[in-house]
């Protein structure tokens, strides 16, 4: 018997182009460009772990707006189903969605992205996320399991630290914040190295050095 298989998409190659019924209207990846985008999918509507997602991302979304980002959510439901949820949310809890969420029945776009694992299940998206940049070229994704919510805050700090690392040319450090040190590349040879500590960084060795930015 032969094993389903599944794909995933790659790092810094282009993302998996889409056309996709929304909760507002029809959504394709070419409507972002120009914006960054987190792309996500939940496993299905009217649960709880997802309701605390889509509560987390929707008070958040004025700051990923602030970051040039749009939220799009996905999962293997209707519309309707969708529309219903939403207004669910914002009759219990207080909180509008105000980003498009894909109704994925056909799951092309789950199977294009890779949130359709048989491991977890056949037929609902795993908790995955992919941060697009503005070329629409995929630069993180995370793939969580169904029993376990996110952190939306998460995903906000790696898209501020993509956008300083693209921004200034460096890395960032285990769990980076806007105002902390960022990493210098390092030296390509060994001619630089050896010049490395002069250079006015914070040197700790040739292939260790930080800066303020």
């Amino acid at each position: 018997m032969n094993e389903a298989v599944v794909t995933f998409p790659q790092l810094n190659q282009a993302a998996p182009a889409f056309n996709a019924k929304t909760t507002h209207g029809i959504k394709t990846l070419e409507d972002y460009k120009g914006k960054w985008l987190v792309l996500f999918s939940h496993p299905a509507d009217f649960t709880p772990v997802c309701t605390t997602e889509f509560i987390g991302f929707a008070t958040r979304a004025e700051q990923f707006a602030a970051l040039n980002c749009e939220l799009l959510g996905l999962s293997i439901d209707s519309v309707h189903s969708h529309i219903a949820w939403a207004r669910s949310i914002e009759q219990n809890f207080g909180v509008k969605i105000t980003f498009p969420i894909i109704a994925d029945l056909s799951m092309a776009v789950a199977k294009a992205y890779g949130m359709i694992q048989p491991g977890a299940s056949d037929t609902a998206a795993v908790r995955a996320t992919f941060i697009i940049d503005p070329n629409g070229i995929l630069r993180a994704m995370v793939y969580y399991p169904m029993s376990n919510g996110r952190s939306i805050d998460e995903f906000l700090r790696v898209l501020r630290a993509l956008q300083t690392s693209d921004e200034h040319k460096v890395a960032t450090p285990e769990n980076w914040q806007p105002g902390d040190d960022v990493i210098v590349p390092p030296p390509a040879t060994s001619a630089d190295a050896d010049i490395r500590k002069d250079q006015g960084y914070n040197y700790v060795d040739w292939y260790y050095s930080t800066k303020t930015l």
